[in-house]
């Protein structure tokens, strides 16, 4: 019996999602085709890369929550470099993005202020920067080259799947087979114990605000290559969606427990659920219900769970 509850706590979201896909399988001949999926795979590869550079930050015990406005941000710099040269405007994009959450950790490294109320804070700044920038204007891109990142397909599949999957298999090995990544670890449940056994932990947090900046960076600019375009007002709300997906996914909210490949499962679950209701016809404003019933629950289990251990 012990096993069987040792592999529900560490497996249990894979069995929700297979029974979703099963139940919406069951009403709907559409989902579980080949174009219904790739599709699916599509739309989730945005906040997929967001979510997996959070992962690493709650997993640490810190918060960003600038992600919405790194990704909007990014995408006007390189939708305005890409005039000039499109590769580079990739480039620029993907850049602004590692310097922002470098910035946000020298912020909260200087002030000492909580992850939370800072990185809230640095988001509110990133977000006027990009208005400032565009002056509440879009800003498109004519050039085919920049807009092949965000249209193009390999395998049948477009480019930003397999640059979500070459992230988040980058950023699970890292987590899981690296000094770095059980230093986030460490960290994350007790940074004081980390601290005294030599983990510098102000670098380490460091690397993962970094992370997290580019990959809601190279979220962005992926999808400005996508349409074509950009604008300040882009991207408002996914830094909740990716926190949601990463604590739906089984990664503790409280620090020092996750994994990628969990986010991974989370996104997937989460769009698989807008994607249900799209072809099941309901209602989707009940979305951000189950979206919230699915946070609560998350949480109260990861709570209940550390009581019990104590």
């Amino acid at each position: 019996m012990h096993w069987v509850t040792k592999g529900l706590s560490r497996y249990g979201i894979v069995v929700a999602y297979a029974i979703l896909i099963i139940a919406v399988a069951s009403q709907s001949d559409r989902f579980l085709t080949k174009r219904n999926w790739l599709n699916l795979l599509d739309q989730a590869a945005p906040l997929g890369l967001i979510a997996v550079g959070v992962t690493l930050c709650i997993i640490a015990g810190i918060f960003d929550l600038s992600t919405g406005s790194v990704f909007a941000l990014a995408a006007v710099v390189a939708a305005k470099v890409a005039a000039i040269d499109p590769w580079f405007g990739v480039a620029a994009g993907v850049g602004v993005g590692a310097l922002l959450g470098l910035f946000n950790s020298l912020v909260m490294r200087t002030t000492g202020i909580n992850s939370f109320i800072g990185t809230l804070s640095t988001s509110i700044i990133f977000r006027g920067i990009a208005l400032l920038t565009t002056s509440g204007l879009i800003v498109s891109v004519a050039d085919r080259d920049y807009k092949t990142l965000g249209t193009e397909t390999f395998l049948d599949a477009k480019l930003t799947v397999w640059v979500f999957a070459a992230v988040a298999v980058i950023l699970g090995i890292t987590l899981a087979r690296t000094t770095l990544g059980r230093a986030l670890y460490a960290i994350g449940g007790n940074p004081e114990a980390a601290r005294l056994v030599g983990i510098r932990v102000g670098a380490v947090q460091t690397f993962a605000y970094v992370a997290s900046g580019t990959c809601a960076a190279l979220a962005g600019v992926l999808t400005s290559s996508r349409t074509g375009s950009a604008q300040a007002d882009i991207g408002i709300g996914l830094e909740l969606s990716a926190i949601t997906a990463v604590v739906v996914g089984g990664t503790s909210i409280f620090g020092g427990e996750g994994a990628v490949w969990r986010t991974v499962v989370g996104v997937m679950l989460l769009q698989t659920i807008g994607n249900a209701f799209n072809l099941l016809g309901v209602d989707p404003t009940y979305k951000q219900v189950v979206q919230g019933v699915l946070i609560l629950a998350a949480v109260s289990i990861d709570h209940l769970g550390r009581r019990r251990v104590r």
